[in-house]
């Protein structure tokens, strides 16, 4: 029999090693477009308007990434420009972020110092960044001579080492800008960006690449160049050189092209030699009206491009030797900011897919976008993503930061509104549930939870089935009154109602030892000020808008902090310092973090009979414990330890989780014995880590815990008590339980 369970013991362990592998770091090429409605890609509306004989947007490059890749066919941006850009980079909804609308100060509509944003991350986990197109913050809209207005919010201030960009979203409504802001500048460069010509010798030189798009050193190419041209091959140049490098010293790169086309406007582009090329001989396109032939001529160019940078990862050196690619381990990604502009487009080409409304609506059209992604090392054809195939997952545009933390081995963020999809992507890990989408278009918002779409405008409040109304025409509000109520109220508590300037804001704990978390005076302000003009300020107890750490900076002693009220955050982090920073929750009183309460190193939260709550999760990191007796409100992953173990003279402890128990390898259950569950799972408790006794049971027989469903299995076969009695672990649907193993076995 012994020898039964260590072969039982040793395949768990090499299973368990094998799930452990983590996955290598992936470069990552960002491809984001300005206002391509949801239907102008191949595989959501074009391709079936070319099968039947209609006129359709030639893109053959993205043709391509989609079918060596993976159509994302539930993606969401948001309703226009500027709001996109700040949910892109930071993982906050437009609810919660401080840029959520169009605002013509360019200075204060802004992402701040604190906002950690992509290039914060890479730049830091190392990867050499680069970001060219449309930034859209920090400067002046002046075309002659523009400056920097907002130090704090510049691509070179958070984390982008090479830039060609545009600053301010109204001076990027031409595509013959006379300058353009780049880096690396001159060390006296304000920002660290320089302000130079824009011209294609300026950037280029004399440079010469195989297949370029668009002519740009025909006779008759303007002297002030087409913006997107530059964008293009300084992305090209970053591309080529840094694949080079990852080959040499293994060092990812992580390059961000934000392109302004297909924006207006659109007849700029006649402006170009042969702009009409790849339509001039096609009758039936010529019937159509002028702007839809810009606008696709404007989307064609840019597939050109996409196609010279995606051959660059194929063959970096351009010698036609593939040997040197690096397309294999590059994440490709190709996403719009928003839906698709109204007008002749979109009524000639369907180029938002049927979808109601266009940018700067709520509804779908607005703010569902196309995304394609490719990576050959590990979308392939036996993981959940089947190459070549659309894909109905919901994902959003504040997602991809957290995603790229988890791909980088970095840490993400706390609080943040995104959800990684990286375990999509690898086909390993847990991907986190999210329950709903949030968006906002100044005086509409709107809630997406699984089918079901409430919008709240000044029109009232409307519902609509996403899956049998593919176009939003059926408005069931009257049908569901409960389900309206249930969602509106979801919805405003997600800050959608809050006037222009309101957003997260960052604080820190301050407090001595023992002090409480609801004084005010135990927690640092904030302010966001800008060369003297104060944009936002917020101080005082804590609110749900809230984004907070307690962490032990003074003493090498464990340090701790009372919850002795109920007190709300929407994202709490605490962790050990100098010292273990412990957290105690008193006897019925609530500590709420809306998206996230997460336990780091040397953080421990002790439950007095109270409650820790989370509409998503919290999350027990390596080195970190949770221990007591209480309630869990969300869902609890557990890397570290969950200690219910009593003192002497204390009452057992017991845990109820109100959503899902996840462990991860490595991470500790520990109970005092098992005469009772002390684990209780409302949800589905899946199991990777180990279990400990505390102390030996009296009965030879006992419950661990108790879940709706149990996934997994402890990583260890027996549990050892601390006299030596080995116990053996027992599982079904519904339970976890021990029994003592005979003496002679």
């Amino acid at each position: 029999m012994r020898t039964t369970f260590l072969l039982f013991l040793c395949i768990q362990l090499a299973t368990a090693f094998s799930h452990a592998d983590s996955p290598a770091r992936p470069n990552i090429l960002y491809f984001y477009v300005d206002d391509m409605g949801w239907g102008s890609l191949g595989p959501n509306a074009q391709a079936a308007r070319k099968a039947v004989g209609l006129p359709y947007v030639k893109t053959p490059h993205l043709d391509e990434l989609a079918a060596k890749g993976v159509n994302f066919t539930r993606a969401y941006g948001c309703t226009v420009c500027s709001p996109a850009r700040s949910s892109h980079q930071t993982g906050f909804h437009q609810g919660h972020t401080f840029a959520d609308r169009n605002d013509p100060d360019n200075a204060r509509k802004a992402i701040r110092t604190d906002d950690i944003t992509m290039g914060d991350i890479l730049s830091k986990a190392g990867y050499a960044t680069g970001y060219w197109g449309k930034w859209g913050y920090g400067g002046s809209k002046d075309m002659a001579n523009p400056t920097i207005d907002n130090v704090q919010t510049l691509p070179t201030s958070h984390g982008y080492q090479h830039v060609v960009a545009e600053l301010h979203h109204v001076r990027a409504h031409t595509f013959f800008q006379p300058t353009l802001w780049s880096a690396p500048a001159p060390s006296n460069a304000k920002g660290g960006l320089e302000l130079i010509p824009n011209s294609m010798a300026t950037f280029r030189g004399k440079a010469q690449y195989p297949n370029e798009p668009a002519l740009q050193n025909h006779s008759d190419y303007p002297e002030t160049a087409y913006c997107d041209d530059v964008y293009c091959f300084a992305a090209l140049d970053f591309v080529r050189a840094n694949a080079a490098k990852y080959n040499n010293d293994g060092t990812p790169f992580f390059g961000l092209l934000a392109v302004q086309v297909p924006h207006a406007p659109f007849d700029e582009i006649m402006e170009l030699p042969k702009w009409d090329r790849d339509y001039v001989d096609d009758p039936e396109f010529q019937k159509l009206s002028d702007q839809t032939k810009q606008w696709a001529a404007m989307v064609t160019r840019i597939d050109g491009h996409f196609g010279n940078i995606l051959k660059a990862l194929e063959d970096p050196n351009g010698d036609g030797d593939n040997s040197d690619s690096v397309a294999n381990n590059t994440l490709v990604i190709f996403q719009s900011d928003n839906g698709g502009p109204g007008g002749p487009s979109n009524k000639e080409l369907d180029t938002n897919g049927g979808l109601r409304g266009n940018k700067g609506t709520i509804y779908e059209g607005g703010i569902r976008v196309p995304t394609l992604m490719r990576w050959p090392a590990k979308i392939t054809a036996n993981s959940k993503l089947k190459i070549g195939s659309s894909f109905d997952e919901v994902i959003d545009i504040s997602d991809l930061l957290p995603t790229f933390c988890e791909l980088a081995g970095a840490e993400t963020p706390v609080g943040l509104d995104g959800v990684s999809f990286a375990p999509l992507l690898t086909g390993g890990g847990e991907k986190k549930p999210r329950d709903f989408l949030i968006h906002e278009a100044g005086g509409s918002a709107s809630i997406i939870r699984g089918e079901q779409k409430l919008v709240k405008s000044k029109k009232g409040l409307e519902l609509y089935d996403l899956e049998a109304d593919h176009s939003e025409s059926e408005n069931i509000a009257k049908a569901h009154p409960e389900l309206v109520a249930e969602l509106q109220e979801i919805l405003l508590e997600e800050r959608v109602d809050e006037p222009k300037g309101f957003a997260n804001t960052y604080h820190s704990w301050i407090g001595e030892d023992g002090e409480s978390l609801s004084k005010a005076a135990n927690w640092s302000d904030y302010v966001y000020e800008n060369e003297g003009e104060t944009y936002l300020e917020d101080s005082g107890a804590p609110q749900l808008s809230w984004i907070a750490r307690i962490e032990n900076t003074k003493s090498k002693k464990p340090a701790t902090a009372i919850v002795d009220k109920d007190v709300s955050f929407l994202g709490l982090q605490i962790r050990g310092g100098k010292g273990d920073q412990k957290v105690q929750v008193n006897q019925g009183v609530t500590l709420l973090a809306r998206n996230e309460l997460r336990l780091s190193k040397g953080a421990d939260l002790q439950l007095n009979d109270s409650t820790i709550s989370s509409l998503r999760w919290i999350e027990v990191e390596k080195g970190a414990s949770i221990r007591g007796r209480g309630k869990v409100e969300g869902s609890l992953h557990n890397s570290g330890k969950v200690d219910l173990a009593a003192k002497r003279g204390e009452p057992i402890p017991e845990l109820l989780v109100h959503g899902n128990y996840v462990e991860q390898l490595g991470s500790r259950l520990r109970i005092q014995n098992s005469e009772a569950p002390v684990l209780k799972v409302l949800g589905t408790a899946k199991l990777a880590g180990t279990l400990e006794l505390a102390e030996t049971p009296t009965e030879s027989m006992g419950t661990v815990l108790t879940a709706d469903q149990v996934e997994g299995r402890f990583s260890n076969v027996l549990v050892t008590a601390p006299d030596g009695t080995p116990f053996r672990i027992f599982y079904n649907r519904n339970a976890v339980r021990i029994a003592r193993m005979p003496s002679d076995s």
